[in-house]
């Protein structure tokens, strides 16, 4: 796992801590420490305080991984979101209504849990699982969208040769199209 460098001190420490702990290594320390902990047993006659040497430090772990893991939690979930909202906002066909839907109550989450639940029974009505998306219209909107690319360029292009004064002669640029990306 990567630590950004530019991390706070905690963030980093958290971050280094839950991939430590998520290790084998650390399962397998976990687990000596038990079996030291049995094997000690009979010799300190199995007495309240060896016991609450175990209860007392599996209890304090315990209580500071949950918060290490629930830092953890919010910073993969925040990425997912911010991740899913960049999806949502450049296809064109997606509702930007849905950016953010994290913030929205959790009724209007249900509200729209139950349209997109109405719109799946739809598509299981079909005889094909691929008319609602097919190859073709992937194909269709990846060309749409190299067409779009290039009329923008194409705009921006104009717009910089008409912004510059005429004494100023324009740079040429060699027309570069960018490499498609590959449809899957």
């Amino acid at each position: 796992m990567f630590t950004n460098p530019n991390a706070g001190p905690f963030e980093r420490f958290a971050s280094k801590a839950t991939q430590a702990t998520g290790s084998s290594m650390a399962f397998l320390l976990a687990l000596l420490t038990i079996i030291i902990w049995i094997i000690t047993g009979p010799i300190f006659g199995y007495s309240d305080t060896w016991q609450l040497v175990i209860n007392t430090s599996t209890t304090i772990i315990t209580f500071l991984m949950v918060f290490l893991i629930q830092k953890s939690q919010n910073k993969d979930s925040l990425a997912m979101q911010v991740k899913l909202n960049e999806l949502i906002a450049v296809n064109r066909k997606a509702s930007n209504r849905l950016l953010n839907v994290e913030d929205l109550s959790e009724e209007e989450i249900r509200a729209l849990h139950r349209f997109f639940g109405e719109l799946a029974e739809r598509a299981k009505s079909e005889t094909s699982l691929s008319i609602s998306h097919s190859i073709e219209e992937a194909n269709e909107i990846h060309q749409e969208k190299v067409e779009d690319f290039h009329q923008l360029k194409a705009s921006r292009l104009t717009n910089h040769n008409t912004a510059t004064s005429p004494s100023e002669s324009p740079k040429q640029k060699s027309p570069k199209t960018p490499p498609s990306p590959p449809i899957q």
